[in-house]
Order: C-alpha cells, then sequence, then structure tokens
C-alpha cells in the first residue's frame, strides 16, 4: 500500500508560533467564551507587523516553555510589560489559535526582536539563511485536554467566591423562602440533616413541577453593599453557609380537627442538606442553585471608561485587603462591567498643609497606582474582583480606573 503523501511546509513564520502555540479551547469552551471584535482585530494587527520593542518588558527571556502551572495572566506577563494586553500575544499565533482561552504545557517559545519588531517563534531563527522546512509525517496522538488544559489564573483562587457570594435586591431579599423548623427540634442543623422551609408571605409555595429549582444555595445576615460615593444600596451581600436539596414541595392539605370541622392546613415543604459550611438553623433562606459557571477569564483592559470604587473585603474584617483576596466594587452589569476585565487600583492621595509655605495652603498629593483587579463575577449593580497585584494594602473607598 502506498504511504500517504503530505506537502511539505514552511516552518511558522512572523508572529505565528508564539507563547500561546498550544493554545486552544473545546468547542464547548469556544461558544462560553467568545472573542470579541477589537480583540479579534488588535490580533490581527499584531499577527501582520509584531509589537512595538517598547512594549516588551525588560527583563523578557530569549526563550521559554510553557509548563504545567502557568497561566495566560502569567505568560503574557512573561513578554508584555501589561499581561492584560492578551490579544498582542495572540496575535503573534492567530494563525494556529482560534479561541485564546487555554494554554497548554510542553511548548517552547522563542524570541525574535529582529527588525525592530517583536516576534514569537517555536523554533530559533536562523540567522537570515532562511527558515527551514518542515516534512510532516502521519502520527497519532491521544491526550486528554481535559486534564492538560491551564486556566486563565490559578482558579483554586476563586473558585469558593463562584458560590459563596449571594447578591441579592431588597425584593429578591424579602422573597426568598426561608426555613422554619428543623426534624427533631434540632436548633443546629448540618449535611445529612433534614429540615423544613415555607415561601415569604404572598410568594407561590415551594414547588418544584419542573425539577428546574431543585437545589437550593442556604445563606444568612444579608449585608447591605452601598456605594461609598452615592449611599446607594447596591444590593444585599448574604452570608452562604450550604446547599440543600427539594425533597418535597410545600402543600396544602385539608383536614378535620377534634369538633369534626374542616381545615386547610400549610405543610412546609421538606429539605436535606447536602453540604454545610457552617452550621445553620431556623430562619436562614434560600435561593435557587444558579447554573455553573466555567472557570475561564480572560484578562483584557475594559473598552469603556470605568470610575469605580471598592465597596467591601469579603468574608474579611481586617481593614486592608491583600494580593489574592477578593473585594466587591460598586460597578455591575448595568455599567458594561464584564468578567475577565483589569482594573488598575488607585490610592488616593493624602491631603496636606503646605508648611513651606508662610501662607499654609492646602495640597493634595497625586494619586497613586497601587495594583491591579480582576473582575470575575457580575452582578447588575455590583461586582467581586480579584486582587491580582498588590503594592500595599487595599481598603474600602479606593478608586479603580481603566489600566494604562
Amino acid at each position: 500500500m502506498a504511504k500517504p503523501s503530505f506537502q511539505t511546509v514552511p516552518a511558522l513564520t512572523t508572529l505565528a508560533a508564539v507563547a500561546f502555540g498550544l493554545l486552544t479551547v473545546s468547542a464547548v469552551h469556544a461558544q462560553n467564551f467568545p472573542i470579541t471584535p477589537q480583540q479579534r482585530a488588535t490580533a490581527a494587527q499584531v499577527a501582520q507587523s509584531g509589537v512595538a520593542l517598547s512594549e516588551l518588558k525588560a527583563d523578557a527571556p530569549q526563550s521559554y516553555t510553557v509548563k504545567p502551572g502557568d497561566t495566560l495572566w502569567g505568560i503574557s506577563g512573561v513578554f508584555l510589560k501589561s499581561p492584560w494586553r492578551w490579544p498582542e500575544l495572540w496575535g503573534m499565533n492567530m494563525a494556529d489559535i482560534k479561541n485564546p482561552h487555554l494554554i497548554y504545557p510542553g511548548q517552547t517559545l522563542y524570541l525574535d526582536t529582529s527588525n525592530g519588531r517583536a516576534r514569537l517563534r517555536t523554533q530559533k531563527a536562523d540567522d537570515g539563511a532562511g527558515l527551514p522546512t518542515i516534512r510532516l509525517s502521519p502520527r497519532t496522538r491521544i491526550e486528554s485536554l481535559a486534564n492538560n488544559a491551564l486556566p486563565t489564573l490559578k482558579t483554586h483562587l476563586i473558585e469558593p467566591f463562584l458560590s459563596e457570594p449571594v447578591v441579592v435586591d431588597e425584593q429578591g431579599l424579602n422573597a426568598a423562602p426561608r426555613i422554619v423548623a428543623a426534624q427533631d427540634s434540632r436548633v443546629l442543623l448540618t449535611r445529612g440533616d433534614r429540615a423544613y422551609a415555607r415561601a415569604a408571605a404572598g410568594e407561590q409555595l415551594l414547588d418544584d413541577p419542573s425539577q428546574k429549582k431543585k437545589d437550593f444555595r442556604v445563606f444568612r445576615n444579608a449585608t447591605p453593599l452601598k456605594d461609598p460615593l452615592s449611599g446607594e444600596i447596591l444590593g444585599y451581600e448574604a452570608q452562604y453557609v450550604g446547599k440543600a436539596v427539594l425533597s418535597a414541595s410545600e402543600s396544602m392539605q385539608e383536614s378535620t380537627d377534634k369538633d369534626g370541622r374542616t381545615r386547610m392546613d400549610i405543610v412546609p415543604a421538606t429539605i436535606d442538606i447536602v453540604s454545610a459550611k457552617e452550621e445553620m438553623r431556623v430562619g436562614d433562606r434560600l435561593l435557587p442553585e444558579p447554573p455553573q459557571q466555567l472557570l475561564s477569564y480572560v484578562p483584557r483592559a475594559p473598552q469603556i471608561a470605568v470610575d469605580a470604587r471598592i465597596v467591601s473585603v469579603y468574608g474579611s474584617a481586617v481593614v486592608n485587603a491583600a494580593q489574592n483576596q477578593v473585594v466587591a466594587i460598586n460597578r455591575g452589569e448595568r455599567d458594561g462591567i464584564e468578567s475577565g476585565q483589569v482594573l488598575a487600583i488607585l490610592t488616593d492621595g493624602l491631603r496636606l498643609i503646605d508648611k513651606t509655605d508662610a501662607s499654609r495652603p492646602e495640597m493634595k498629593l497625586p494619586n497613586e497606582r497601587n495594583g491591579l483587579l480582576m473582575v470575575f463575577r457580575t452582578f447588575e449593580k455590583v461586582s467581586y474582583g480579584l486582587i491580582l497585584e498588590i503594592t500595599s494594602g487595599v481598603k474600602v473607598g479606593d478608586r479603580l480606573v481603566n489600566p494604562q
């Protein structure tokens, strides 16, 4: 049998084999994380012209091997001054990368700064003697992309917050069903316990005809999130305490009392506690379990002007937030905030008296950039962000703007 023939092709040129040489994404991920037209246009432009040397980090390496544990954010930061400018890196390998949301380890990348522009290749330049020809031959390789795919950032830092922070408006809070009793008159509930719940007055009974509201989150202590500038209540942040499954719906049953009179009895819904972060009790509220979110984020600068403030530090009683902590900000979906957007954190300059001036005027020191934050979850009026880089502590009221 004749061997199948394969056309020989020149090695990848221009920006074609870049830091994300093995960067790809499954069809499922590609559908859930589309590339914006502006990101694609930026990458296309870089694919033609390369990256200006001024955009490279001073210590950008001549070569780098993608390895397990790397992230899109981290690899962008290896070569570029601004890690959120990932489309430039994507442009270096746009011919191969259709949707750059995940990276894969194992490829060595070489930095080429010839001709005054920066490019990344999968093999060293040939000193002007022309790129070698690569002859392709058939081979089979089977591997699990799910096991090798690396996230945009270290997702273990934000996984708990994808399920824990529950932000509801006042109407949603008042309408949330509540635990009204526990089996065997227990005061505290934990995993494996059974409890009973009712819908709020005027709301529909806790029913599950379509099985779409079978799983619930349990929460308590809804704290108002106030805009530090306007005082507007942006929502209520509820403390997550666990999960429950609806076993039997709330109903009304007809019964007869001892005097023979007919009456209608309220029969609360039956729920089973399936996980508990801490012990639950009567009065805790229930919200339907939202759809599971895919843990992939593409760092990028917002395409709109952003001027936001930090509202609170999640789950912490400390005044200042540190790196890898989560904060809430006073901008959300209504303001055009999206997951993956990177914002610069500014510390307000102090107001001081100029003691060197005889008239003692008041002056304000410049606002100083203090770090970077990436939004990873959005609600209508509020969003949560992970602090990626920080110089000193971040506090409530600190300003967030577009990164420069």
